[in-house]
């Protein structure tokens, strides 16, 4: 049991990291466990209300893709998967927006909502937030590789921060749900953790972190003691290059890549099985995860 003494010297250990990221914008993605077990939602939930209380301006983005896929089975409707993207017809699109819009994004915005703070839920449809175009699949034939339509699957072309500005200027939090619309009205759904990404780099964030279910990068997975704290662009590109960086990481670090090149400060990958890793990270000289910097 900590003791009242103890309980302050952990709030002014915090202190500089108040200091430092007061007044700044961090864009949180969240997904994985985070988002379905209750009690890890719940301090996570608690993370960013203490961030905003203390002066940080949070910006969320959210996943969804196990709702997805449970509603789609519970209409009977088959999921199925290309290079690990979703295909998604017009009746998949408008069950994925109506899950991640309708029900992900309000019980988040009701859950921030209850701890005191504004939270304001809208997706990339709204003010023109995110302009997508269709994004096609890379299947690989030996060594050829070819373009397949998988429907409506879109990556970002263009983000419009203005209803964002507005937002953060106003005291709110910013709930994204990972929805875009193109030119010609028509609605995708986007990996989230690229829209993080473009958020990130379009707000000149001071911090991008991705809540995973891992616990970051390895040189070797299989040895704990390869743990990378801290990486470099160019040594997360090399490392991609060379297969140290593969399968399922690959789009975490082109996330984080892509942010600092759109203008982020820095990049975060932490694992968000553990309780309150977004206060770990950003209010304590411990920090967990793997930082990509440039």
């Amino acid at each position: 049991m900590f003791t009242s003494e103890d309980k302050a010297a952990i709030l002014v250990d915090a202190l500089p990291y108040i200091q430092e990221f007061y007044g700044k914008t961090v864009v949180i993605k969240y997904g994985g466990n985070a988002m379905v077990s209750d009690d890890l939602k719940e301090k996570v939930m608690e993370d960013i209300a203490l961030l905003k209380y203390v002066g940080v301006r949070p910006v969320i983005i959210h996943g969804g893709g196990p709702e997805i896929t449970g509603f789609l089975k519970k209409v009977g409707k088959e999921t199925n998967f290309v290079s690990g993207l979703r295909v998604t017809d017009e009746e998949t699109v408008e069950i994925a927006e109506m899950v991640l819009d309708g029900k992900v994004n309000s019980e988040i915005v009701n859950l921030l909502n209850h701890r005191g703070v504004k939270a304001v839920g809208i997706s990339g449809k709204d003010a023109g937030l995110i302009r997508a175009k269709k994004k096609l699949a890379t299947v690989y034939d030996g060594d050829d590789k070819k373009k397949v339509d998988i429907g409506y699957v879109g990556q970002v072309e263009d983000v419009d921060t203005g209803i964002l500005d507005d937002l953060l200027e106003g005291g709110y939090i910013p709930v994204i749900a990972p929805i875009g619309v193109d030119e010609d009205g028509m609605s995708y759904n986007i990996n989230a953790d690229y829209v993080a990404a473009e958020i990130a780099g379009a707000l000149h964030a001071e911090k991008l972190l991705l809540l995973t279910d891992i616990e970051g990068v390895y040189k070797d997975y299989h040895d704990k003691t390869t743990f990378l704290s801290s990486l470099t662009q160019s040594e997360a590109r090399e490392y991609i290059k060379t297969g140290v960086i593969s399968g399922g990481m690959i789009p975490k670090i082109e996330a984080c890549l892509r942010a600092l090149d759109a203008g982020a400060g820095k990049s975060h990958i932490i694992d968000g099985r553990l309780p309150h890793a977004i206060l770990l990270e950003l209010l304590t000289s411990k920090g967990i995860g793997t930082q990509v910097e440039r």
